[in-house]
């Protein structure tokens, strides 16, 4: 039975590690925008100007309340040419894997946004006025006192939601990307073999997000 599977998993190998390749550039790069456009988020929300607090709140409130999968057909559907015109994109880049980026990100920024806002507040305001009485700025001390606590303490959440995040991704099927799951998916078909490949899927999620939720574990057990 093993040497049966593996007769039908060795041929198949390079178009699923292409198509794991696209789920974890996905996940990657859609992480690092979400957290640069979440810490702006978040400082927006908890600064003094309010016309961008106001804004902060209606952006996490909108894509919080909507499903992701209705953000990546959105950004797919209806603004393909939008983000050509204002991406420069040329007419080869593959619309499907930039919509996917900027709605990833875009979504997941929402959810970034209030994690980095709750570690912020979770600073002592203490050390931000002895910061203050020092000669820093109210920037510098942001930049130099409260956001390097706050990230360091939100470390195992910021694990937890990518390992969300890298589950998501087979959600770009509705787009036609071939991202891991989609592979998995189309080899399937194409041999007669869709169990088999949604069992090895669901396996390699299985054994990643596992591995990914025991360091999470870890790191809450230091920060204890």
């Amino acid at each position: 039975m093993s040497s049966h599977i593996l007769q039908v998993l060795v041929p198949v190998l390079p178009t699923l590690g292409r198509g794991f390749i696209v789920t974890l550039e996905l996940t990657v790069s859609a992480i690092a925008a979400g957290l640069v456009w979440g810490t702006i988020l978040a400082l927006f929300r908890i600064g003094p100007v309010k016309p961008l607090s106001w804004f902060a709140q209606g952006y996490v409130t909108l894509f919080r309340s909507v499903p992701l999968v209705m953000v990546l057909l959105w950004f797919f559907l209806v603004v393909p040419q939008v983000l050509q015109s204002l991406l420069h994109l040329s007419p080869a880049v593959d619309i499907r894997r930039v919509s996917a980026f900027v709605a990833f990100s875009l979504y997941e920024a929402a959810y970034y946004s209030e994690i980095i806002r709750a570690g912020i507040l979770g600073v002592p305001r203490g050390q931000q006025s002895a910061s203050l009485a020092l000669g820093l700025t109210p920037l510098q001390t942001m930049r130099h006192v409260v956001l390097p606590q706050a990230f360091r303490a939100m470390v195992p959440v910021f694990v937890t939601q990518a390992i969300v995040m890298f589950q998501d991704t087979s959600l770009v099927y509705v787009i036609g990307l071939g991202d891991f799951f989609s592979m998995a998916e189309s080899v399937g078909e194409r041999d007669g073999k869709l169990t088999l490949m949604l069992m090895l899927a669901g396996a390699t999620y299985f054994v990643i997000c596992s591995t990914a939720s025991m360091f999470v574990k870890f790191l809450q057990r230091k920060a204890i």
